[in-house]
């Protein structure tokens, strides 16, 4: 009986492992399309666009990051930040910013009404009225861009048919094994965005590291008001867009977070938040994530076979797929010169996405930014 037990378990873990490698196989055959896929965007007149900056309190290297979109080489722009309350600490990096960079448009908002639970999206649908230009670029304070950045993600909306453009990102850890951690989970995370864009033909959401469009294209989707209450803002205004008939554009542009110094357990606690957003928002993608870290698949048939000399070999070549599809994808599209510092990490990170994972299927409680909210159905509520 235990015998006939453990041989089912052998077979499920190993099945699970396979999977896992098919996966990979989606996820680089991805990668090989994204690249080979590249489009050079006609370079003619380009619209003045304004930036949206919502912003609150201070992130890592933020100063650094909102000088680069003060420095971009792009014919006309503003930048609007707003805050949702007076005295925020980001209000002093903005007027330094307007001394440092006098001839630039910058306006700050205070966007005290609460729209909806997310703060964030709340701001934002504060801004827009005061916003000049017909097109709008939205990313997260913690974002560094290049001086041709408004340049490359701009051109692709000369076509009409793209409603929104969202990009890739690499993280810059800082000097914790949770900091480090969230980095290798960047290059999956891109990994199934890439998978995605494949199996799907194209995306159906967008990136909170950026996400340019139209003011037309926001007011036909019911404006940021119609998504307040969502956590998942980036993933809201993407799959409005694409319902309405917009295409969403995958930029080849790739640009950089950086990462705060996460504890162990402050990156576990970041990574729960993150497994019950996607939760919510795409349940099948949820399910099949299961598979995405085999590593302790193998190593659970290498446990249920009593070690066999096959269960080894599976166990060895899981860590050889992962490896080379993390290099593949962080070195290859991301550009991440530290992928191959992330390859030792794997096997802990592999463990700790299982327990994550199974976190995030039970539970409605999520933090974010210092408060506390019941995610149901992707809606928050603040617990008071």
């Amino acid at each position: 009986m235990v015998h006939s037990i453990l041989k089912v378990c052998t077979a499920v873990c190993v099945l699970a492992t396979f999977g896992g490698f098919f996966y990979t196989l989606i996820s680089l055959w991805g990668a090989v399309q994204f690249l080979w896929q590249r489009k050079a965007w006609a370079t003619g007149d380009l619209p003045a666009v304004s930036l949206l900056k919502p912003l609150k309190g201070i992130d890592p290297e933020m100063l650094a990051c909102l000088r680069s979109h003060c420095v971009q080489d792009y014919p006309e722009y503003e930048i609007v930040f707003g805050v949702s309350e007076a005295g925020d600490p980001a209000m002093a990096a903005v007027e330094q910013l307007k001394t440092e960079f006098p001839s630039l448009e910058i306006t700050l908002v205070l966007c005290e009404k609460r729209i909806g639970a997310n703060t964030k999206v709340s701001t934002l649908a504060q801004m827009v009225p005061l916003a000049r230009h017909e097109y709008f670029v939205v990313n997260d304070s913690d974002i560094q861009v290049s001086r041709d950045y408004l340049h490359r993600v701009l051109a692709p909306l000369a076509n009409p048919t793209i409603g929104l453009v969202t990009c890739l990102y690499r993280g810059v850890p800082a000097a914790t094994l949770g900091s480090w951690l969230e980095s290798l989970g960047i290059v999956e995370f891109a990994s199934g965005v890439l998978a995605a864009r494949l199996l799907e033909r194209g995306i159906r959401f967008g990136l909170g590291s950026t996400l340019v469009f139209r003011r037309a294209g926001l007011a036909a989707i019911g404006g940021f008001d119609a998504f307040a209450d969502y956590l998942a803002d980036d993933y809201q205004l993407g799959h409005r867009l694409a319902a309405g008939g917009s295409v969403v554009e995958l930029s080849h542009t790739v640009v950089e977070t950086f990462l705060p110094p996460y504890s162990l357990s402050g990156f576990v606690s970041h990574q729960l938040r993150w497994a019950r957003t996607v939760r919510d928002s795409r349940r099948w993608g949820y399910a099949g994530m299961v598979v995405t870290h085999y590593l302790p698949w193998a190593l659970l048939a290498l446990m249920f076979s009593g070690g066999s000399g096959w269960a080894w070999f599976l166990v060895a070549a899981a860590f050889v797929i992962r490896a080379t599809s993390t290099l593949a994808v962080g070195r290859g599209v991301l550009n991440d010169r530290r992928t191959f510092w992330y390859l030792p990490l794997i096997p802990l990170r592999d463990l700790l996405a299982g327990v994550v994972w199974i976190g995030g299927c039970f539970g409605h409680i999520v933090k974010w930014r210092g408060e506390r909210f019941s995610l149901r159905h992707g809606r928050l509520k603040k617990i008071v």
